[in-house]
């Protein structure tokens, strides 16, 4: 999870480099198109899968919201500090666990409420209405949570059918799919330099991806969720480094707040799964 959140902010600082003469929906698509190198091996799992309507449907609606999402991650990644783009981005799991319990059914308990009221608390204490000024940036992230916060949600119901590797190849055709209408219609012609950019935002976010699973797979969410606070480090470091952007106390404050109530929300799931599968005491080892 530490070499996850390392690049994870590197692919924000080299979205931040690329700027903002590519628009963002062509800066994303770039992305996704030269990423599709890496799904070359699971083609021949895709050609085997059975595709009925309703799974067509379902890889289809989550490419259209990640798409949203991704457009938005990409024009507001380009305008405001790394820090504040990385903190809002935790706001993605209190999103999740609020629409699991409207559309998936999930109850919410008194202290999962209150953990989402927390995470919130924390994004006014990162945003601060009314004592500066809001710009289109962070009206933008605030978006791409909530989008990727839906695509999250669509990616658990399709999980329960489909391995990880198909869930993500698919992700990456359907959104390749829904940029490029929207990418062609204001192209602009790209240097080579922004397409290397372009293609190392794509590596670092596949790998990102992959070591995270890693994480996923050794060990709980109530031990890998708290790791992720440190991608919030490595932002305000990277971003005082390379972007001359000073450190914020509200920011690294208000994502303190989400990060603690994400991870509040993780060890309680983790506790009930527990007691779930745990024999009692007398039983039969």
């Amino acid at each position: 999870m530490v070499v996850t959140g390392m690049q994870f902010v590197g692919v924000t600082a080299l979205v931040k480099l690329l700027g903002t003469r590519i628009p963002a929906p062509e800066a994303a698509f770039l992305r996704y198109v030269l990423g599709l190198v890496f799904l070359i091996p699971m083609i021949g799992t895709l050609r085997r899968m059975s595709w009925t309507k309703p799974v067509v449907g379902l890889f289809a609606a989550r490419g259209a919201v990640h798409t949203v999402g991704v457009c938005l991650w990409f024009f507001g990644m380009a305008r405001i500090p790394l820090a504040e783009v990385t903190a809002i981005n935790y706001l993605s799991p209190i999103y999740v666990t609020i629409g699991a319990a409207i559309f998936l059914g999930e109850k919410l308990a008194l202290r999962r409420v209150l953990a989402v009221v927390a995470a919130l608390i924390g994004a006014l204490i990162i945003l601060r209405p009314g004592f500066r000024e809001l710009g289109p940036g962070h009206l933008a992230m605030l978006g791409t949570a909530f989008f990727f916060g839906g695509s999250y949600l669509l990616a658990k119901k399709i999980s329960a059918a489909h391995s990880a590797g198909v869930v993500v190849a698919m992700l990456s055709i359907t959104v390749t799919i829904g940029l490029a209408p929207i990418a062609l219609m204001q192209w602009v012609t790209p240097t080579p330099m922004e397409v290397l950019i372009s293609f190392g935002v794509a590596c670092l976010a596949t790998a990102g991806h992959f070591t995270m699973t890693l994480a996923f797979r050794a060990a709980p969410l109530a031990v890998t969720q708290p790791v992720t606070f440190l991608q919030l480090v490595w932002a305000v470091l990277m971003g005082a480094v390379f972007f001359g952007e000073p450190a914020d106390g509200f920011v690294i404050l208000g994502g303190v707040v989400i990060v603690a109530a994400i991870s509040f929300i993780s060890w309680r799931e983790a506790v009930l799964k527990r007691q779930a599968v745990t024999p009692a005491v007398s039983a039969v080892k």
